[in-house]
């Protein structure tokens, strides 16, 4: 049964979103122990591998385990994300070094959130596309 786009955009924000709160609760505790970007690497590579595994299951209607080619479509995503939010929080302590913990997750949450948008994109258009390997046409957004 093929999941459109809404539903699972409505399992991605559930499932990504709640590893994303996740993450956001480990920077916090992590920040200020080891650098931010050692942080936001460590955690990025956790939260998208629990993530990944969420969207194979349950979030574009696989309902199976993913692979290795699925981790690391999904990874070559988690870069992007890295990027986007280092660049973002490092921007935020270079305008206001003295942001207290509140603006941080704020910055933090939001880059995370457009970083999501985008991978959903990816992975629904091209990780989690049926018949990818098999030359069938992949699932429209719009399906």
């Amino acid at each position: 049964m093929e999941t459109t786009a809404l539903t699972s955009f409505i399992r991605f924000v559930v499932c990504g979103g709640g590893v994303g709160l996740l993450s956001s609760g480990s920077m916090l505790l992590l920040t200020g122990q080891i650098p931010f970007a050692v942080a936001n690497a460590l955690v990025s590579v956790v939260s998208t591998l629990l993530a990944t595994e969420l969207h194979s299951r349950f979030t574009f209607g696989g309902g199976r385990r993913a692979g290795w080619r699925v981790h690391l479509q999904s990874g070559a995503t988690l870069a992007v994300a890295y990027v986007f939010t280092t660049g973002a929080m490092l921007a935020l302590r270079a305008l206001h070094p003295q942001a207290g913990p509140l603006l941080e997750q704020a910055v933090y949450l939001g880059a995370s959130g457009l970083a999501g948008i985008g991978r959903f994109v990816a992975l629904r258009l091209v990780v989690f596309a049926r018949g990818g390997a098999k030359g069938e046409p992949a699932m429209a957004l719009a399906a």
